[in-house]
């Protein structure tokens, strides 16, 4: 079987009728941002699945628009938090927190691929608008957009967040068993440490029905963070075409783009020459170089001065692009988002420097996620270094990447870098 057909198969086996687990065991229910690279996977070569996919995530939309990270459509007890912890309040069992907002950009790729599919894709638009509304009203800060809990971001423990989970109590977080660590080896998750910080901020949420403005007073975490400042940017961007297309009133979304342009700028690093991640509550920023730092491309944020450091950060390893720098102290190759490569986000940031015509250094992202995925499989993440495979295994969103990006086109550019 070739590389093409096992992705196939790996989203097939994945698939639980009208959603897609990330993988067995592991993750037993939709995620958010997953579920939107499932989808343009399944586009790949069923449509009509990719359009059922986005339109079963939207069914556990809330009614203030905010469209959660988790959707716990049948019980699963060997998963930790599940719906009795996180007392979500949508038409759907759910967690109480978002995810990056990729799902209008994928549409957008999706309509590009299949315009076949433009009523199912018009008839999402106002959910994903009043999505994206949800983010401008309860998450900004300066223009940039905040996340409320780790999770949130998809980078669940990124070093971005360790001055903030400091000042976290978690002394009173409970006992608990976690269910992770007994399908992955603990050295790869987040540690203890971490996780109880995680059920701290989820117990505060839950404390106050998940009302915003409730928990905007009370919330010790809230971050400014560039994965959800570019992916929401890139997103807003992507539904002023559609919506033209649409025949939509894109005035809102105009003026929102102008605000989030602006925000993208407060996360400017000089002390780091890049994108960082600020502290809302400290009014620092985090000092981190990360994969989302290179997010700003896939934005539509052609910046020159990014450039220097994110070439250094991938000529630091031998496969781009590594999650957080690896001539920082903290880097760990195989800790979740502490270091290992992330082939969905090497395919946000290679495909943004593609658009904005980085040539060089997106042939080398894309030549490495494919070689990745050539020599080790469809893994979750990998080291980038040795190219271990890492996570869990069988990974839709690995796959899904191989389809629509990294198996495309895979003549070696990786000397021009």
């Amino acid at each position: 079987m070739n590389l093409d057909e096992q992705a196939r198969d790996i989203l097939r086996k994945n698939d639980k009728g009208g959603y897609t687990l990330p993988t067995h065991g592991l993750y037993p229910y939709q995620w958010n941002w997953d579920s939107a690279f499932a989808a343009w996977g399944f586009t790949t070569f069923d449509p009509d699945r990719g359009w059922t996919e986005l339109e079963t995530l939207l069914s556990g939309q809330w009614n203030d628009g905010m469209v959660p990270h988790i959707l716990f459509h049948r019980p699963d007890p060997g998963y930790f938090p599940g719906p009795d912890v996180w007392q979500g309040r949508g038409p759907i069992a759910s967690s109480g927190i978002s995810q990056p907002p990729v799902a209008a950009s994928f549409m957008a790729k999706m309509l590009a691929m299949d315009p076949a599919g433009e009523a199912r894709a018009r008839a999402m638009w106002p959910k994903l608008h009043a999505w994206h509304r949800w983010f401008m009203q309860w998450r900004l800060d300066e223009g940039a957009v905040c996340v409320t809990h780790p999770w949130e971001a998809g980078r669940d423990n990124a070093p971005d967040w360790d001055g903030a989970m400091k000042a976290i109590n978690a002394d009173d977080v409970g006992e608990y068993t976690r269910r992770d660590t007994s399908h992955v080896d603990p050295a790869m998750r987040p540690t203890k440490y971490d996780y109880d910080r995680y059920l701290k901020l989820v117990q505060i949420g839950a404390s106050v029905n998940w009302d915003q403005a409730k928990l905007r007073a009370i919330n010790p975490f809230r971050v400014a963070d560039p994965t959800m400042t570019f992916t929401l940017l890139r997103a807003q961007r992507d539904m002023v075409d559609m919506g033209r297309r649409f025949g939509e009133d894109v005035s809102e979304i105009e003026d929102w783009i102008k605000v989030l342009e602006a925000g993208a700028e407060t996360l400017w690093n000089p002390d780091i020459q890049g994108y960082d991640s600020r502290g809302v509550h400290a009014g620092t920023f985090n000092g981190v170089l990360s994969n989302a730092s290179a997010l700003c491309w896939y934005a539509g944020l052609n910046d020159a001065r990014a450039l220097p450091a994110i070439r250094r950060m991938i000529d630091a390893a031998t496969y781009a692009l590594a999650s957080f720098d690896p001539e920082a102290e903290g880097f760990e190759p195989l800790r979740y988002w502490r270091g290992p490569t992330w082939p969905i986000m090497n395919y946000l940031v290679g495909s943004g420097m593609e658009e904005q015509g980085i040539d060089a250094l997106g042939a080398r992202i894309k030549s490495d996620t494919a070689l990745l995925m050539q020599q080790n499989g469809f893994a979750e993440y990998y080291n980038p270094h040795d190219g271990t495979p890492a996570g869990g295994g069988t990974f839709t969103w690995t796959a899904a990447v191989w389809l629509g990006w990294a198996g495309r086109n895979l003549e070696d550019k990786r000397g021009a870098a």
